[in-house]
Formats: structure tokens, C-alpha cells, sequence
């Protein structure tokens, strides 16, 4: 079984979330007039954190640990193939005894559960590190695009995979207005970065305590 790709996950609950705050602000602005103007705009959350410079060392952390995540994963997975191969052989032969037949068995069946437990250590491994790697980007994303719709005047800000957006015309699209901030510094503290580099560590970690003995979900394959 293949580990589930990376940054899948960056979903649009940062601009959710801002729509809700840029839209209360708006409607709390327009109190008391009849027929407040409707302000949208849309963002593809997803294009900004290719495109940011810290989303791409993200991007390259995770494909890292992806990689090696994986290339463990498959040697373990034509171990447990090779074993079941060796056993099918044995007992057709019958050079094994029938106690030691089904102390191989016990064996394989053995391995083929800690193989199917280290997969879902490292899918969650990759889930939290990406958690790690992207919170302080999409933080600074959020406040960006917050700052643009209370300075803008904009109603709400949808996103355009989450929204439920088909199409939008270009003017409408602070997109790459999103990543030319960004990339430029704002929002940025003294000392802090876009990333969690401390994600890194913590993450290498996961996996050297996966990675002890046992293999993921490969060996479903391996039945």
C-alpha cells in the first residue's frame, strides 16, 4: 500500500474563517444602511503555498519525508512478500514439520501486523508534520487577506477550491496579490519564519520510533 500523498490537506479553513471576520466587520460597518454593497473576492489558497517561497521548502521537507517514508515501506512490504513465498514453498514441499509450519505462519501473520501499524504511524506522521510546516503560513496568509478585505472593502473572501467557486473574473482574484505580499515580508515577526522548522525535528522522531521494526499497509498486498 502507497502512503497517501502530501499537502492534500491545505484546506480552506483559514479563509473561512476570514470570511467570517471580514463579513461581520462589513456588516457591522453597513448598520443602518438599507442596501449595503456585496464586496466579493477569491483567493486559491492552495496556488499561494506552491507559490510562496515557504511553501516550497515545505513542500520540499514533506517530499523528503515522503520518500524515505515510502522506500522503507516497500522493502518491507517484498520482505513480508518473499516470507509468504517461502512458506507457500515450504509447506507444498513438506520439508517443514507441522509444528514448524505453523510457527512460520505465526511469524508472518506477526510481521504482517506491525507492517499495517508502522503504515498508519507514518500516514499520521506525514499528517503532523504538514500541520507543523504550514500553521505559521497560513497564519500570515490569513492576516494578509484580512488586512486586504477590511482595507478593500470586501464582504467576504472565498476560497477557490472550498468555496464552491466554478469561476470568477481575474480582478476578482487576490491571489497573486496573496503571494507578492507575502513573499515580500508582510506579516512577518522579528526572528519567525513562515514555516515550523521545529516540525523537522519532532517529525524525525515519529519516524525513528515507526520505523523500529515495523512496516504500513503495504502488506495488504502481501495477503
Amino acid at each position: 500500500m502507497k502512503l497517501r500523498g502530501y499537502m492534500s490537506r491545505w484546506n480552506g479553513w483559514v479563509v473561512g474563517a476570514l470570511a467570517l471576520c471580514v463579513g461581520s466587520s462589513a456588516l457591522l460597518l453597513s448598520h443602518g444602511v438599507a442596501q449595503a454593497e456585496v464586496k466579493v473576492a477569491v483567493v486559491d489558497i492552495q496556488r499561494a503555498l506552491h507559490e510562496t517561497e515557504d511553501g516550497r521548502k515545505a513542500k520540499a521537507q514533506l517530499k523528503r519525508l515522503f520518500r524515505t517514508r515510502q522506500e522503507t515501506l516497500d522493502a518491507r512490504q517484498q520482505a513480508l512478500k518473499t516470507m509468504k513465498e517461502e512458506i507457500e514453498r515450504q509447506r507444498e514441499t513438506g520439508v517443514l514439520s507441522r509444528e514448524a509450519l505453523q510457527a512460520k505462519l505465526e511469524e508472518y501473520q506477526t510481521s504482517f501486523v506491525e507492517l499495517q501499524t508502522t503504515y498508519v504511524e507514518y500516514q499520521r506522521e506525514l499528517a503532523q508534520k504538514e500541520g507543523q510546516l504550514t500553521q505559521g503560513i497560513l497564519e500570515r496568509m490569513q492576516a494578509i487577506l484580512r488586512r486586504i478585505g477590511q482595507t478593500e472593502g470586501y464582504t467576504m473572501i472565498l476560497e477557490r477550491g472550498e468555496g464552491g467557486v466554478v469561476w470568477a473574473p481575474s480582478h476578482l482574484d487576490l491571489t497573486d496579490s496573496l503571494i507578492q505580499r507575502y513573499n515580500a515580508g508582510e506579516g512577518r515577526t522579528a526572528g519567525s519564519g513562515g514555516s515550523n522548522s521545529g516540525g523537522s525535528r519532532q517529525g524525525s522522531g515519529a519516524g525513528r520510533s515507526g520505523g523500529s521494526g515495523r512496516s504500513g499497509g503495504s502488506g495488504s498486498q502481501a495477503r
